[in-house]
């Protein structure tokens, strides 16, 4: 019997809105596509989730991806505020799931930064029995070890528990480890696949 629902938080209950935040600068169409490339699309953006390394040293990874377009990285990394939206659902729905009984955990890879810059979009937390951040434990999904960590953090048994994360390498994580997953695609969507479960 499912008793927990675990959420992903970037494009499950916030949007990841990283085009707009960049595009909000002005660049033009080639230099936003360098800067993309550079950033939110590279291999080294996975260390801001990380918290291994300092908001400095991340850009300074970053810069190096293509040092044409320093400024413009550094222009949009000083504030990454926009980078996340919360969804108007969130919190309507987490007191739903909440009245229900359940209990409400997060599994998000998010770092540092983007943790203070956008707490705004953040303010379903306290609606929530507690959760884990990437940075906070230098580990991303899907490292099994971050699926773990949570179970044992809170004593939740992976049988009695479903996650909904919108990224499928995260998806098959969990169900790796016996947590009922699915990839999340929309509210009506999740909540018909919480319905088949019996969770509401």
């Amino acid at each position: 019997m499912i008793q927990n629902v675990i959420f992903d938080i970037g494009n499950v209950l916030t949007y990841y809105t990283w085009e707009k935040h960049i595009r909000s600068f002005g660049f033009s169409e080639a230099v936003y596509e360098r800067v993309v490339r550079a950033t939110v699309k590279s291999n080294e953006w996975n260390e801001f989730d990380r918290g291994c390394l300092s908001d400095e040293e991340v850009v300074e990874l970053l810069t190096r991806n293509d040092p044409s377009v320093e400024k413009e990285i550094r222009k949009a990394m000083a504030d990454v505020s926009g980078l996340v939206e919360r969804a108007d659902y969130a919190i309507p729905w987490l007191k739903e799931l909440k009245e229900k009984g359940l209990g409400l955990y997060y599994l998000s890879n998010f770092s540092y930064k983007a943790g203070r810059e956008c707490r705004h979009a953040l303010d379903f937390l306290p609606y929530m029995d507690g959760g884990i951040l990437s940075c906070e434990v230098k580990l991303v999904k899907p490292q099994p070890e971050i699926y773990r960590l949570l179970l044992q953090k809170y004593d939740l048994k992976a049988e009695e528990c479903v996650f909904l994360d919108d990224t499928a390498a995260n998806v098959e994580a969990a169900r790796a480890e016996g947590i009922r997953s699915f990839l999340f695609t929309g509210k009506d969507d999740a909540a018909l696949k919480l319905a088949e479960l019996g969770v509401v």
